[in-house]
């Protein structure tokens, strides 16, 4: 049988019924390509199409994973391993996670940092009136809460708070601002070194403490004043009298039922702008509560404007000048001159800070014995340190330029007058510097120069100013740390007696601290005015501790005696403490720290100096 189709060609196509089956024809073509296999290498798809059954379970299994194709044995192992390696990290890191740590332990703070701790917990032992609850000075209480109210003759009925001065219960202001000025300067410089310290939070209460005392002693929401408070307290014993009063009686401050007659002043210039320079630097140091520093700044320029329109000194005719007597108010108005113009940017008050008379007056250009001496009486080297720091990071030029130079070169003067290689002012076998001539009560001196000549070195390192020179000489700004440190160093204890005039500091301190809270015991005894003298005479010890305070110090011949009744070896006062808080902070720490640069000026607006005027026309 045959089959016929039509050839596309024109002819016939003829399919012979005996051809090959289909089934015969598949074989040979297998048989046919198998032979290909051998000189053709084939993927394992087209092999599974050629290869039978049988030879296909022969053949190993792989994995394609696109890239690459590897053994399926192969695959499961390596997935394996990495699933284990991975599981024993995670177990490993979870041990590491969950055991306990063993933290290496900080080193331990400074010598200077530890005595930063005792120097400021005096002030919390100074506190009058209602103390707050964290005051931490177990033998203290409320005390003088009558202030003011008890004098019929006062302008001011409530004059509660504020700080003692000394050993005594009387405030003075005068003392007190420029303690509370120098806390101030010393927060506002080096804040990072106080917070590192853990003592930002308790030097700013301070502060605030006896700012709103202050605010209390005249009238601060007025824009002129005619009075002023100068002292709550008095304690003249002259012509043996017998009157109770702050220094005649020896009693706790709780236990005062004398009178405390307040004192005013209508012509205090001196009082008034110091003053003024503790509430305008205050300001600066609550700047972030903007609420509180503008009540500081009105206040201080209230009390600078009164200091300015009614001139005076403030102790002329008063017992003040007795115990706090002012030479002059002339370096008060650059002193306060200067803070006002840090706090509010107005240059009015850098004018005036600035102005060749008031220089002049203030004797920038003098000389003299006590020449660089920054005390609670004379704030000229404080102000020209204090300008300075404006010349060297600002620089404001013309009119300011010519007294802001002189201010400088002064400085640097003063800083060589510190140094041993100089005759400027003695020192005792032991090393302390007598600024004071050999007079007694000199630590309150020192610690002064220590923190002026500390904060110095820093405003020349933040200015990339490696020195100074004095005469043809060069010295480091590390000449001036290491001179603060000596002198640091004798108070707490590295001198010939290895006393440390800084009570609770180390274990050789003074025991019989001139002070009426700290010898008198807390028994619920109430001691007569008289009764307490058996305290004040006793050769024990003090049974209350008053850590933090420092002593008046040693004598020229680096003597001391532990004698409660001789006041200008062991009695302790406010100026002398804030003047030691301040140098432990500026030398405590890492010195990399340095000084806030910025914080002083934030009130300051960007300067854009006034050309000089233009020269006379020249006549040939």
């Amino acid at each position: 049988m045959s089959m016929y189709g039509r050839d596309p060609w024109g002819g016939p196509l003829e399919i012979a019924a005996d051809s090959a089956t289909d089934d015969d024809r598949s074989r040979n073509l297998q048989d046919y390509d198998r032979a290909a296999l051998s000189s053709r290498q084939l993927d394992e798809t087209q092999q599974s199409w050629l290869l039978g059954p049988a030879e296909q379970k022969k053949k190993k299994k792989y994995v394609d994973l696109g890239c690459i194709i590897v053994s399926r044995k192969i695959f499961v192992w390596t997935v394996g391993s990495i699933l284990a390696i991975g599981l024993l990290v995670g177990f490993i890191t979870l041990i590491v996670k969950l055991a306990p740590r063993h933290h290496k332990a900080a080193p331990p703070p400074d010598n200077y940092t530890q005595a930063l701790h005792k120097a400021l917990m005096f002030f919390n032992a100074q506190r009058s009136g209602k103390l707050p609850k964290h005051n931490n000075v177990s033998w203290r209480g409320n005390s003088c809460m009558n202030d003011g109210k008890s004098d019929s003759g006062s302008t001011f009925k409530d004059l509660r708070g504020g700080f003692y001065d000394a050993g005594d219960a009387i405030k003075f202001n005068f003392p007190a601002s420029f303690a509370m000025t120098m806390l101030s300067w010393s927060v506002i410089e080096y804040s990072a070194k106080y917070e590192a310290a853990g003592e930002l939070n308790h030097v700013k209460e301070i502060i605030k403490w006896g700012s709103d005392y202050f605010l209390k002693t005249f009238n601060s929401s007025a824009d002129d004043i005619s009075r002023l408070v100068s002292q709550v307290g008095v304690g003249d014993t002259s012509g043996g009298s017998t009157t109770p009063n702050d220094h005649y009686c020896w009693v706790r401050p709780e236990d005062i039922d004398y009178p405390r007659p307040v004192s005013e002043c209508s012509s205090c210039s001196d009082l008034a702008a110091e003053m003024a320079a503790a509430l305008a630097s205050a300001s600066i140091v609550f700047k972030d509560n903007k609420v509180y520093s503008q009540k500081l700044v009105h206040g201080a320029r209230t009390l600078y404007k009164f200091a300015r329109d009614q001139r005076g000194r403030y102790s002329d005719g008063n017992e003040a000048a007795i115990f706090y007597n002012s030479t002059m108010y002339w370096d008060e108005f650059v002193w306060g001159g200067a803070w006002l113009y840090y706090a509010t940017g107005n240059n009015s008050y850098l004018t005036i800070a600035t102005h060749p008379k008031m220089a002049k007056h203030a004797g920038a250009f003098w000389g003299g014995p006590d020449y660089g001496v920054l005390s609670w009486d004379n704030k000229l080297t404080g102000a020209q340190v204090l300008l300075s720091r404006l010349r060297l990071f600002l620089s404001p030029g013309y009119p300011y330029e010519e007294m802001l130079s002189a201010f400088h070169n002064q400085t640097g003067i003063i800083m060589c007058s510190y140094l041993p290689y100089f005759n400027s002012f003695n020192r005792t076998k032991g090393g302390l510097i007598q600024l004071n001539h050999g007079r007694p009560q000199p630590l309150q001196y020192v610690v002064n120069a220590a923190f002026l000549a500390t904060l110095y070195s820093d405003y020349l390192e933040a200015s990339d100013t490696p020195g100074w020179t004095c005469g043809p000489n060069f010295y480091s700004t590390n000449v001036l740390r290491q001179f603060a440190r000596t002198q640091i160093d004798y108070i707490l204890g590295k001198n010939p007696r290895k006393m440390s005039y800084l009570v609770g500091f180390g274990s050789h301190y003074p025991k019989r601290v001139h002070h009426r809270g700290a010898s008198i015991p807390k028994n619920k005894i109430k001691y007569s005015c008289k009764g307490g003298w058996k305290w004040r005479d006793t050769k024990k010890a003090n049974p209350n501790t008053i850590v933090g305070a420092m002593v008046a110090g040693p004598d020229r011949h680096d003597g001391f005696r532990d004698v409660r009744t001789n006041y200008n070896y062991t009695e302790p006062t406010l100026a002398g403490n804030a003047g030691l808080v301040a140098a432990l902070v500026a030398l405590s720490g890492d010195k990399g720290a340095g000084i806030d640069k910025n914080t002083m000026f934030s009130a300051v607006p960007p300067l854009f100096p006034n050309p000089p005027p233009p020269p006379a026309p020249w006549n040939p």
